[in-house]
């Protein structure tokens, strides 16, 4: 009786291990991959360099043999580091959204556009602006923050992640959104 008993609890522990193990790998959210596609675009969309600092296959003054030293080392950084995300519909939002950024810049600039937490535009200071301004501006932001969700769809679409995630994905643009404009 107390050999089944053990048998029983070892099975009952091992089955239970096995389904936490299975919930843990299904929660797996590439954060890494969201902020290097999140990068690309805004720099895209605001016409903005990439800073070539913080990546040094980029910087022209790495030499030869660096690069070549983290070919040989490691050839999948290379492939990771050249993550680019597009399919025709990223592509047309991304088009709308510069497009739309050109006539959003100047309003950026003065503190009526302001760039929220969570990966989305919102209106500031709207004073001194005509109703009629305060209107074309409220249907800049709406049109602006459609396609963002769209956009944040896409993307978590092209790298497999759940829909129930696209807040996190929103968020980690945000932190791209909010650098300054220039």
């Amino acid at each position: 009786m107390k050999r089944y008993k053990k048998t029983l609890w070892m099975t009952v522990s091992f089955f239970s291990l096995f389904i936490f193990a299975c919930v843990t790998i299904n929660i797996y959210f590439p954060a890494e991959k969201v902020e290097s596609v999140a990068g690309e675009i805004v720099n895209e969309i605001r016409n903005r360099k990439p800073d070539q600092e913080k990546d040094p296959l980029k910087n022209e003054k790495s030499s030869l043999f660096k690069k070549t030293l983290l070919a040989f080392a490691c050839p999948y950084a290379l492939a990771d580091d050249a993550l680019s995300i597009s399919n025709p519909t990223i592509r047309a939002l991304k088009q709308r959204m510069k497009t739309r950024y050109a006539q959003m810049r100047s309003y950026y600039q003065k503190g009526i556009f302001k760039e929220g937490n969570n990966g989305y535009v919102s209106m500031g200071n709207t004073e001194g602006l005509g109703l009629k301004e305060k209107r074309n501006l409220k249907g800049l932001v709406k049109a602006e923050n459609g396609d963002r969700k769209r956009l944040y769809g896409e993307i978590g679409k092209a790298l497999k992640i759940d829909a129930s995630q696209i807040d996190r994905i929103a968020n980690i643009f945000a932190r791209e959104w909010q650098k300054p404009v220039r």
